[in-house]
């Protein structure tokens, strides 16, 4: 039988810590939206979303050390091209915990990036879920889960969701977030990664552009589908309304969903906002012999294999 990817009722972060003496690393996934409905722009210029957010095992890692000043080295996907400046998303949200507990943003922060930048898979954003977990323990503030993700809400919409993990109801901007129960099953899928990024900005405003009108509707099929545990059954529920407006800015993504679906996949779509094209496997074996079909096509920069769901960002 096989082990279940992740625990609903994992409760580690609401129990109290003390300070760690050694270094802290922290390992958060990637996500992929299952269903990705886009509504109407608010009065804060944020569009209102319903999506279904899913924690795959496509991970980078951040470590946290003592200092006497607060400072991010990296090494991985999007070295060099990446700021580690007050900008980026890590030092935001460090500081964020530290304003929120009163503690001197202090810490010596290296990170290892697998999870490709503007992707569509909220690498920037599990760095700042990873960055609250690292720097919550190192200090020993102790806050639980949802403190941390209270704090995540401040910074970004996919921010909680990586802190919590698993798969999860996003409402509001996406910073609202529900856990959905899935009884521990495994689910299989297929990455494509493009040469370049795409900006979440501008997909928004191209969405925007050719019309603003989301058609995925509700998740309720989609949730439903979740618990029948069928593939193929949920491969006919997968939606993201921001796909055409990825698709409008890069259509050579269509040839790389073609390519997926002639592979075998069970289904193919756009993560998020783009450009990474995800595709639903049977099972491992399927998702392996879908990987090097899409590797000699040669269709996109790499190809990865994951599973979901898997905990948010988590202390190894």
């Amino acid at each position: 039988m096989t082990e279940p990817l992740f625990s609903e009722d994992d409760e580690e972060f609401d129990r109290p810590r003390l300070a760690a003496h050694g270094p802290v690393r922290v390992r958060v996934p990637a996500k992929i939206n299952l269903h990705l409905h886009v509504g109407p722009v608010r009065p804060d210029g944020f569009h209102e979303l319903t999506t279904v957010y899913h924690a795959i095992g496509l991970y980078d890692e951040l470590t946290a050390r003592r200092g006497d000043t607060l400072t991010l080295t990296m090494e991985g996907e999007g070295t060099g091209a990446l700021s580690l400046g007050e900008d980026n998303l890590i030092m935001r949200a460090v500081r964020a915990l530290a304003a929120e507990t009163g503690h001197d943003a202090f810490a010596r922060l290296h990170l290892k990036k697998q999870i490709p930048i503007a992707a569509g898979l909220a690498g920037g954003s599990a760095d700042a879920a990873a960055a609250l977990v690292a720097c919550d323990h190192l200090w020993g503030t102790g806050l639980a889960r949802d403190d941390l993700a209270a704090i995540a809400a401040t910074l970004g919409s996919d921010i909680p969701f990586l802190v919590l993990g698993g798969t999860a109801l996003g409402t509001g901007r996406g910073e609202l977030v529900s856990p959905v129960l899935t009884g521990g099953h495994a689910w299989h899928w297929v990455l494509a990664v493009a040469d370049e990024g795409l900006s979440t900005p501008v997909v928004y405003k191209t969405f925007d552009e050719l019309g603003g009108a989301g058609v995925a509707g509700s998740p309720d099929d989609l949730l439903a589908a979740l618990r029948q545990r069928d593939p193929e059954v949920l491969a006919d529920r997968l939606a993201n309304d921001l796909q055409a407006a990825a698709l409008h800015l890069r259509p050579e993504l269509r040839q790389v969903l073609d390519a997926g679906l002639d592979a075998g996949a069970l289904a193919g779509l756009v993560s998020g906002s783009g450009p990474t094209c995800v595709f639903l496997a049977e099972d491992a074996r399927h998702a392996a012999l879908l990987a090097a079909e899409l590797e000699a096509r040669a269709c996109c920069r790499a190809v990865r294999t994951a599973a979901g769901p898997v905990p948010g960002a988590r202390v190894l």
